[in-house]
């Protein structure tokens, strides 16, 4: 284990197999507005207010965490935007020096109200899940209605300038694949990014096994069966999960996101904050380091760097789905943050 001296920081959060950490996964609240079957129970006691922390809490620990090389924010839930004065913390996140950006992934039922907040609170990118078009599909894997109101919300948030907003859609075999060519065709003439991630065992009803993983491979020979070719995107952040294409006819852009056939481990550069305050270095770690519980007993910012130091020399080569290896975390999506 490094161990810091009192003053000293690493130049840089590199783990033991060289992989550099600028990213960190923020999650504001596990509550969440729709009860979609791949993250959420229909039934759900979420974590007391005063376990969650304080946006003065996550501000302290993302201004650590930017001493020691993180460069970019996102922050997520649950469904970020059902807890109070997102922009107030977007606000004070961007106030640290030394970040560089504050994204927010949201399922957009909010959004319509809020972008406009957000937005000249200094949020310049977005990511939106939907994965219907159809109102009755859109209900069956949300367990709750609203897309009438992601539609609304989409709209708003291109009038208020967002540099990007991109449109995330889960991939599950025998549930979306009649979803794959509308929304593709959607996000192409409406000029959206569109990413399909494939479903990973981290639904809180444990009902996720291999022959529910729609591949983005299949996904990708079904929009190449409609849409044509699909060429690769050259020279992309090495560090971004997401493999993106182009379609051939110059009408926009696709990526795949293939955690279980295709693990990108190898470059991963993002941690996580949990919304009750636990460092995780992986979607998939069995284990947690605290941070609640250094600030709420005293500790000082060198006692973070130090958490956040061994959560990252702890971090493993890969999370090893579809190995006698694999252990599935005891949280669910929802309580760790996408």
């Amino acid at each position: 284990m490094n161990r810091l001296s009192s003053g000293q920081l690493p130049p840089s959060l590199t783990d033991r197999f060289g992989r550099r950490h600028t990213d960190l996964r923020v999650s504001v609240t596990d509550r969440c507005n729709l009860r979609c079957g791949y993250c959420m129970p229909l039934e759900v006691t979420f974590k007391p207010q005063d376990e969650i922390l304080t946006y003065e809490e996550i501000t302290r620990v993302v201004a650590v965490a930017t001493r020691l090389g993180i460069r970019t924010v996102r922050l997520t839930g649950g469904e970020p935007l059902v807890r109070a004065e997102v922009d107030r913390l977007v606000r004070s996140l961007m106030a640290i020096p030394r970040l560089e950006e504050v994204a927010l992934t949201t399922n957009g039922l909010l959004l319509a109200e809020q972008a406009d907040r957000l937005a000249r609170a200094g949020l310049t990118r977005l990511n939106v899940s939907l994965d219907s078009l159809a109102p009755e599909r859109f209900q069956a894997i949300a367990r709750r209605p609203g897309l009438d109101r992601v539609l609304a919300g989409l709209t708003q948030a291109r009038r208020c300038g967002f540099r990007s907003i991109r449109i995330n859609a889960v991939s599950v075999r025998g549930l979306t694949e009649r979803e794959i060519v509308p929304l593709a065709r959607f996000c192409r003439d409406e000029s959206y990014h569109l990413r399909f991630i494939e479903f990973m065992p981290l639904d809180a009803e444990a009902g996720w096994t291999n022959d529910t993983v729609l591949t983005g491979a299949t996904v990708r020979q079904l929009l190449e069966s409609t849409f044509g070719p699909l060429a690769p995107v050259q020279g992309g952040d090495p560090g971004q999960p997401a493999v993106d294409y182009d379609y051939a006819d110059g009408c926009g852009r696709v990526g795949f996101i293939n955690p279980v056939s295709q693990p990108f481990c190898d470059r991963c550069d993002r941690l996580r904050l949990t919304a009750d305050g636990q460092f995780r270095n992986c979607l998939f770690s069995t284990a947690e380091w605290d941070a609640r519980q250094v600030i709420r007993s005293g500790g000082d910012d060198h006692n973070l760097a130090q958490l956040l130091v061994d959560c990252v020399a702890a971090k493993e080569a890969a999370h090893g789905i579809g190995t006698s290896q694999f252990q599935r975390p005891d949280r669910a999506m929802y309580q760790i943050g996408g």
